[in-house]
C-alpha cells in the first residue's frame, strides 16, 4: 500500500487532512488529528497511541504530553464519526469511479483479538478471523466495490448483551444511553440506511449467510431499491419455479432442490477469476425459485421470484454452498458467480486495514475512543485508495456486467 507515496501526494494528503480538521473544529483538535493520522500512514510495526506518539517527537521528554495529546482526541474529543466518515467516504468514492461504475455494497464482520475483558465489546465469541471462539471484539463492516477497487466505508462496533445490559462497564468504557443491543444484521441494516441516505452510489449486496438467510434482511434491502446476492443456510425452503415463474411442484429445502438439479445434470463448470495457481472454477446451477418463509400475508403467487444458486466444489460429494439473488432474470449464470464471489475480497481489505493501517492496535478502552480510531484508520485507507485510482486508473474493458446468456439455468 505504499506505492501511493510521492511529493504530489504529499501535497494532497496535507490537504485533505486539512479539509477534514474543517468538520472536526478547535485547532488543536485538527493538530492532534493530523498527528494521529500520519502515525498510522507511516512506518512503524505498532500503531497505538503511545507508539505513534514516540516517533511523533524527537525529544523522549516530549512523549508524555504527545500520549495525552492523543489520548484527549481519541477518547475524550466530541467530534462526529459519522460525519468524518461520511466526507472521507466519498472522496474514495470520487476518485474510484471515475473511470468505472460500483458495482457491489459488501457486508462482512471481522475480530479483533484482545486480552482481559475490559476493552469495550470484548468477550469470548466466533470470529471468522481466528475461525474459533476466542476473547476479542467484533466490528461489522460496509464496503463499496467498483470492478477493480474495494473500499470499507464504515464500520459498527457488536456490544454483546453482556455489555449493553451491564451498568458498571457501560458507565466505564462511556457508552452513550442511547447504545441498545443490536444484532449484527441490524448493525449492517443500521450502516446500510446510513449509506443510502448519504448518497452512496448503489450496489448489489453481498454478505454470507449469517445475514443473507434472515428474511428481513432480504426484503429490507429490496425495499430500499437495493438488489442481493447473499448465501443461504442449506435448510433455507423454497418453491421452484416454473418459465412463466409460477410456483412449480412442493416445498423444498435449497439442499433437496440441489440434488434435483444434481441429478438432472444441471451443474456447469464456470471460473470466476484468475488466481495465483490459475482460474478459481467450480460447478454452478441456477435456477429461479420464490422464497417459502412463514408469512400469512404474502401470499405465494405474489412472492418476488430470486435467483437460488448452488455451488458445488471440486472433492466434495454435493453441492453445500447456497445464494439467493434478486438480479434479472436475463443475468447470465457466469456473471451471477462472479458477482456471488465479490465478497471474498473483503477479507484483503481487512488484511490491509490491519496490517498497515494498525485498525486492531487500538490499546483504549472506550466506545469513543474505539470508533475515533476506527474511523482515523478508515480516513487513511480512503485517502489511499483515491491515490491508487488516481496513479492506477483502471482498464476500460469489461465495464458492465456480462449479459452474454438470455438464462442463467
Amino acid at each position: 500500500m505504499q506505492t501511493w507515496k510521492d511529493a504530489d501526494a504529499s501535497r494532497r494528503l496535507e490537504a485533505y487532512v486539512d479539509s477534514i480538521g474543517k468538520l472536526l473544529g478547535r485547532k488543536e483538535r485538527r493538530e492532534a488529528f493530523a498527528i494521529y493520522v500520519m502515525g498510522l500512514l507511516g512506518d512503524g510495526e505498532r500503531k497505538s497511541i503511545e507508539p505513534i506518539a514516540a516517533r511523533a517527537c524527537a525529544d523522549p521528554k516530549l512523549v508524555p504530553a504527545m500520549e495525552a495529546r492523543l489520548g484527549h482526541l481519541l477518547n475524550d474529543s466530541p467530534w462526529s464519526d459519522a460525519q468524518v466518515r461520511a466526507y472521507s467516504a466519498e472522496h474514495a468514492i470520487d476518485a474510484i469511479t471515475k473511470n468505472e461504475p460500483v458495482l457491489n455494497w459488501i457486508v462482512d464482520d471481522t475480530g479483533m483479538l484482545k486480552q482481559g475483558e475490559h476493552s469495550v465489546g470484548v468477550q469470548r465469541q466466533y470470529t471468522g478471523s481466528a475461525g474459533k471462539t476466542t476473547n476479542c471484539q467484533i466490528a461489522v463492516s460496509l464496503s463499496v466495490a467498483t470492478r477493480s477497487a474495494h473500499v470499507p466505508i464504515d464500520f459498527e462496533l457488536y456490544l454483546p448483551v453482556s455489555w449493553t445490559d451491564d451498568p458498571k462497564r457501560r458507565a466505564e468504557a462511556r457508552i452513550p444511553s442511547d447504545v441498545v443491543f443490536q444484532t449484527k444484521l441490524e448493525l449492517a441494516m443500521q450502516m446500510i440506511r446510513r449509506a443510502v441516505a448519504n448518497g452512496v452510489p448503489p450496489g448489489v449486496v453481498l454478505a454470507d449467510g449469517a445475514y443473507g438467510n434472515a428474511n428481513k434482511f432480504r426484503m429490507e434491502l429490496r425495499e430500499l431499491g437495493l438488489d442481493y446476492a447473499l448465501a443461504v443456510l442449506s435448510t433455507t425452503k423454497v418453491w421452484k419455479l416454473d418459465r412463466a415463474e409460477r410456483i412449480h411442484g412442493d416445498e423444498l429445502s435449497v439442499s433437496e432442490l440441489a440434488t434435483t438439479l444434481v441429478e438432472n445434470n444441471a451443474f456447469r463448470r464456470c471460473t470466476w477469476r484468475e488466481g495465483t495457481n490459475g482460474g478459481l472454477s467450480a460447478r454452478f446451477a441456477a435456477v429461479r425459485v420464490a422464497c417459502a418463509y412463514d408469512d400469512a400475508l404474502i401470499e405465494p403467487r405474489v412472492r418476488e421470484a430470486l435467483w437460488l444458486v448452488a455451488e458445488w466444489r471440486d472433492g466434495e460429494a454435493a453441492p453445500t454452498h447456497f445464494h439467493l439473488s434478486s438480479l434479472p432474470v436475463k443475468l447470465s449464470r457466469r456473471a451471477l458467480v462472479r458477482t456471488i464471489k465479490e465478497r471474498y475480497r473483503t477479507e484483503r481489505v481487512y488484511e490491509d486495514l490491519k496490517g498497515e493501517l494498525g485498525f486492531d492496535h487500538f490499546e483504549g478502552r472506550r466506545w469513543p475512543g474505539w470508533h475515533h480510531h476506527v474511523t482515523a484508520a478508515l480516513c487513511c485507507f480512503h485517502f489511499i485508495a483515491a491515490e491508487l485510482a488516481r496513479r492506477f486508473p483502471p482498464s476500460a474493458r469489461r465495464k458492465t456486467r456480462d449479459h452474454a446468456l438470455d438464462v442463467a439455468a
